[in-house]
Order: structure tokens, then sequence, then C-alpha cells
């Protein structure tokens, strides 16, 4: 597919979202906002009336009304200006909405305090209450909190600093999305090559290994020109997540953050564990890759460019469509059937186009169908990518259409599960058509790279927000230099001796999102390894394993996620799923190994 990025009106609209399942247009939007605003001026009605089950339960109603009305219109607003960051209507859109966001916290800040300062005779009964039964994990997970809930007043005024504690996030991403230019790098050949957020990782794929190498330089010189201020912003970040744990009475940052899912403190750090008994399998795979590519030093630039001709495949937006229906049809013909709708309705905004926010997502309310956004590129990873948000769609349609509203939001800890087991299934099904040995071999690169990208690299991400909140809890400055080597020294031990590390390594941590919601992409990793075991089981077990598979995708937010997770019979309370998962990877590399040489005896 073509290098050059056009404008978003330029892009026809069978490859753009239709948003309409939210609101019509812009003007609906802006017609909403007084019936939000008025929705939201009645939580002070609720304000000190919070005196028994069947109060509560009244309340609880009102909640739930607002929550699906705010979502719809923060959705809306941020959908909009994911289209194009330099919009300046949808920026004007998203800070409103954030306004909003910021005010919806602070209304209803009482709420759980005033429940909670219920004597515990009462709050006993409460409970019980057959009133609250459809919000019995509500009142579940906030018995759970109680110790770290403060009084209404406080609270409230920590409600107030949402979109202070927010900033960093924002700057971070008007920076790098708004405001971040960088250099036009050349080819091998001379030809000049526009370099943007959205077409990086498109340039790293490429053969020509001179073009890698100057996109590679220009992209991070970019960050290194703005390090201070990345800087700047990761350390309030980091600080106001270090200050709330602290008047929350949690016993660090990471403990409140994972506090919420219920996840101890053992499965993150059991994760780090698993994968540094496993590092001698990720040196062996960065030793291939320097065979097979023939070149004296390996250098980051050359760790995403495919392995062999096979990978260099390209595909139609189309064909992509076609290889994910094929690949789900493990899944019952209900579930195909919706990625079809998907297509057909336009929940995808799928090409590429100036001003794009970066990378891919899937988002949804559950008052509209879900939507993905992503960037085509014909390449076997953007086809990829493709089942990956797919399957975070679907599982928010079943979620939203088996649960209640108050039990639909399933939670980030097994968020990645549904897309991975899409990617795995696209990879094994390809797998197992091709006869050829080069498409074969770059098929298992493909499935290496998810291994690489998604538990090794997302577990080092993990140890650097791991020690970046451990050194702000000690009183040690987060500078550009301290954070700087930080990362430098995790990407030597993450990746071992045959990678040459370039001084523009040590800047990659700032072009990381997920930093900015503390200890979230471990969860990534997690949920891969508990993706191996779901996919294996969906494609050797039969329709017993679908079910439960599918079972796991309806509940939601209705249990906490360990517990749903071993419903469908993957169990974090050991090392069990990670180590399986890396045993996996090691067959995968074996298999890899195994098929270069073939081909070089050939």
């Amino acid at each position: 597919m073509s290098e050059t990025v056009k404008e978003r009106k330029d892009v026809e609209d069978k490859y753009k979202w239709d948003l309409s399942t939210l609101y019509a247009n812009d003007e609906a939007w802006e017609a909403d906002y007084a019936s939000v605003k008025a929705l939201l001026d009645q939580a002070k009605e609720y304000e000190g009336t919070l005196k028994d089950a069947k109060s509560i339960r009244k309340f609880f109603d009102y909640q739930v009304k607002l929550e699906r009305k705010v979502s719809n219109f923060y959705n809306y607003a941020s959908l909009r200006l994911t289209e194009d960051t330099r919009d300046s209507k949808a920026q004007t859109m998203d800070a409103k909405v954030n306004l909003v966001i910021a005010e919806y916290m602070q209304a209803l800040s009482f709420a759980d305090p005033e429940i909670l300062s219920l004597d515990d005779a009462t709050l006993a009964e409460v409970v019980k209450a057959p009133e609250l039964e459809p919000f019995a994990f509500r009142m579940q997970k906030l018995m759970d909190e109680k110790p770290h809930v403060l009084s209404a007043e406080n609270e409230a005024l920590l409600a107030a600093f949402t979109e202070v504690l927010q900033a960093p996030d924002k700057i971070s991403e008007n920076l790098q999305d708004a405001d971040l230019k960088f250099d036009d790098v050349t080819d091998s050949e001379g030809n000049v090559h526009q370099l943007t957020q959205a077409n990086f990782i498109l340039l790293q794929h490429s053969k020509d290994r001179v073009l890698r190498e100057n996109a590679f330089r220009s992209y991070y010189k970019g960050y290194r020109d703005h390090i201070n201020t990345f800087s700047a912003a990761y350390n309030g970040c980091v600080k106001g997540s270090v200050a709330e744990a602290q008047v929350r009475h949690y016993e660090n940052s990471r403990a409140m953050h994972l506090a919420h899912e219920h996840v101890p403190a053992s499965v993150y750090d059991g994760l780090v564990d698993s994968v540094h008994k496993f590092m001698p399998l990720m040196y062996r795979y960065v030793a291939l890759r320097k065979k097979i590519l023939g070149v004296d030093e390996l250098h980051y630039y050359d760790l995403y460019t495919p392995l062999t001709s096979g990978s260099n495949k390209s595909y139609t937006y189309e064909e992509a469509q076609q290889m994910v229906l094929d690949a789900v049809q493990p899944l019952g013909k209900e579930y195909v059937a919706r990625v079809q709708q998907a297509y057909d309705d336009r929940w995808i905004d799928a090409m590429p186009n100036q001003g794009k926010r970066g990378g891919a997502f899937s988002s949804g309310t559950y008052d509209s169908n879900p939507f993905i956004l992503t960037s085509f590129t014909g390449t076997l990873d953007s086809v990829s990518t493709l089942a990956h948000e797919m399957g975070h769609s679907q599982h928010t349609w079943l979620s939203n259409h088996t649960q209640e509203p108050q039990n639909a939001d399933y939670t980030l800890f097994v968020a990645e599960v549904a897309s991975t087991v899409n990617e795995n299934l696209l990879v094994e099904q390809l797998l197992a058509k091709t006869t050829d040995p080069m498409e074969r071999l770059a098929l298992l690169n493909q499935y290496l790279e998810g291994f690489k990208g998604t538990v090794y690299r997302q577990t080092m991400f993990a140890e650097f927000e791991r020690e970046a909140h451990a050194m702000a809890e000690r009183g040690e400055a987060l500078t550009q230099a301290s954070l700087n080597a930080l990362y430098k020294k995790l990407i030597e031990d993450y990746f071992g001796p045959e990678l040459v590390i370039d001084d523009e390594v040590q800047y990659e941590w700032a072009r990381i999102p997920h930093f900015y919601r503390p200890f979230y992409v471990f969860k990534y990793a997690t949920s891969y390894s508990a993706a191996v075991a779901l996919s294996e089981a969906v494609l050797n077990d039969g329709e017993e394993a679908v079910k439960r598979y599918l079972e796991f995708l309806s509940m939601g937010g209705s249990a906490y996620p360990i517990d749903e997770l071993k419903h469908a019979g993957v169990d974090f309370t050991s090392p069990e799923p990670v180590d399986r998962a890396l045993e996996k990877f090691g067959r995968i590399l074996d298999d890899a190994e195994a098929t270069y040489e073939k081909l070089q005896n050939k």
C-alpha cells in the first residue's frame, strides 16, 4: 500500500467509522449537553439520603442512567478527536467533555463515603437487602474498598483535582499527536519519505535498512528534542499517583492500582520472575533474527523488519477482513456473523490520515456498537491488528448484551484476552494452510513477534513502571537522565548481548502512552498468557472449550477478573499460565530455527 498519508476528507467513507449510533452528528452532540448537565445536577438531590437499601437502590438506578449518558457524551467527543487531533472543533469538544467528566466525578464523590458511613449493623442489612441484589457485586467491591474510601468532603476535594491529575497525560498526548514533527527521511536510493506517528512502524518494517535506520534516528531525535517536557509530564503522572496512594492509605502506588481488580502483587511480581526465567529464549530469538537478516550488528531498527520475503506480502483491506472472518470460524456462526456485522455497519475507522491518532483501539458504550480505530497499511501485522481489535469489540458486544449495565464493563486485567485469542487463531489458521517453508517462517516470526511484543516487552514496561514509582516513593528524582538510564538498562537485560544498544533507544519510554495509566501494561502480558491457553483449548478441545470461552467473554465485569479467568480454565494464582505460554514460545522458536535450517539446506 502507498505510504502517502491522505487528509481525512480524502478517505472514502466506507473506510471510516459511522458514529451515528452514538449521536447523529456534532450538532446532536452539542444539543445533548444541556440534558447531560441537567442529569448531572440531579446528583445533589441524593446527597444525604443514602440511609437504607431502598434509598441506595434509588441512587444506584440514577447513577447507572447518568453513567450511560456521560459515557455516550464522552466517547463521541473522544472518538471525533482521534480522527484528526489537529481539528480545533474536535479539540474544543474534547476539552468540554473533560470538564464534564471532572464535574461527574465530583458530583458523585459523596456516594461511597456516605454509604460506608452507615453503622455496621445497618450496613450488614443493606448488603443483604433484596432491593440491592442486582447491585450485589457493586456492593461487594465497595465493601472491599472501605479501608481506602475517604470522607465525603475529602473525596469531593480529590475529585476536584481530576482534571489537574489528568494533565500530564494530556500534555504528553498533545505533544506526541499534534505538535511533535519529524524530519523527512531518505531510503537507500535517495527517495524522500514523510515520517509521521502513523507510519513510523510501517517504515520500521521496510526491507530497506537505510530507510529503517534513518526513520529510527529521525523519530527518536524528535523525542530527544522534547525529552525534558516528556520527563516532566511523566514525573507529574507518577507523583500524582504516589500522592493519591498515600492519601488513600495504600502501601504504595502499585497496590492502589491493583486493588480495584483484586489482583495481588504476587501476580505482578510472578510475571516478572517467570519472564526472567525464560529470558534465554528471547536471546535465542534475537540471535536467530541476526542470523536470518545476515547483518554483522543487529540494531533496534532491525527488530521489526520481516525476516523473509514471505512476510513481505501485502493485503488489501478487503482481504484482511476475510482473513479475520476465516480465523474466527472455530468460535461459532454467531461470532462470525457479528464480525461481518462490524464490517457492514462500519464499526471500523480503517485507514491512516493526517493528524489521526497513532496506534489502534476498540471503544464503545452500553448504548452503541463498539468502534475500532486502526491505520491499515497492508502488512500481515496490520491484518493481525484488525483481528486483535475485533476481539476487543466482540468481548464488549457480548458483555453488553449479556450483563446489566452496572456489570457490563470488564476490567483491564481481562481486556486483552479476547484480542490475543483472535490474533493466535489467525496465525494458527495461516500456519495450518501454508505448504511454503518461506511463508511458514514468516508466520512463525509473526507468532514470535507476538510473544516478544506482548509478553517480554510489556513485562519490561511493567518493570520500568515498578521501578519508576518506587523511585518516587523513595524520594528520588524522576529526571530525563534517570528515566533514560532505567529504560536503557532494561533494554539491555531483555534483549541480550546480540543487540547493539543505540543511544536513541533510551528515549523510547517517552512514546509509550500506557505509562500514563499506571500499572496497566503488565495486563497485556498476563492476558496474552491466558490467551495462549484459551486459543489452544478452542482449537483442540471442542465445543465445551468454546462454550466456556464465550461464557467468559459474556461475564463482563460481574466478578473479579482472577475469578472470571478461573471459570475459563486459567488460574493466575500460580505461575503456570505464564510458564506454559513461554514454553510454547520455546516450541515456536524451535520450529522457526528448524524451518530456517531447512531453507538453508535446500
